[in-house]
């Protein structure tokens, strides 16, 4: 993607972050503000993970060091899902294996082992306080958001040799235009 901004009826989609820019191994600051810019950033980061293609992205994705994920997950009722200063209260010890990737880091993915099941606190918009129980893909989304919002990118989870795996795939691709 350009580094342009492309606006689209009041949302824009901002240029992405790529690995190893370090703000994406950088913690977000927690949400103090709940206004309209925080809407509008949230609006921005819906429009920027569409044009991407993703599932989650985090504002730290787009440089911004805030703790503001919105999830948008296929077949999933609920439609778009945003969460402010979000963090895992409980997770459960029986692990699972999931294919993760990033908007950061497009066209390679590998198998992160993550818990099943989580527990997570996190505000609204409005900055009200709510807690959310979570398993199969969308306990994985959250995961993989918060740790993002911690400075912990997602290639962190891997083995050394995975991660050297999915880096040379990745740099493959980059020499090749097609990341």
């Amino acid at each position: 993607m350009s580094a342009a901004r492309h606006d689209r009826g009041g949302m824009t989609v901002r240029p992405i972050l790529r690995w190893p820019d370090p703000l994406l191994r950088t913690p977000a600051a927690a949400v103090t503000t709940f206004d309209a810019d925080l809407r509008a950033l949230a609006d921005d980061l819906l429009e920027t993970m569409r044009a991407a293609p993703g599932v989650g992205i985090t504002a730290p994705h787009v440089g911004v060091l805030a703790r503001l994920v919105v999830l948008e997950l296929p077949d999933d009722p609920l439609g778009v899902r945003v969460y402010v200063n979000p963090r895992v209260v409980w997770a459960a010890d029986e692990q699972g294996r999931h294919e993760e990737g990033s908007v950061s880091l497009p066209g390679v993915t590998a198998e992160v082992t993550r818990p099943l099941s989580v527990r997570i606190a996190y505000q609204d918009l409005a900055g009200t306080a709510h807690t959310q129980a979570a398993d199969g893909f969308l306990a994985v989304c959250l995961q993989h958001e918060i740790d993002q919002l911690d400075g912990i990118f997602w290639t962190q989870r891997l083995s050394r040799l995975k991660r050297d795996q999915v880096m040379r795939r990745f740099d493959k691709l980059a020499r090749q235009g097609q990341a």
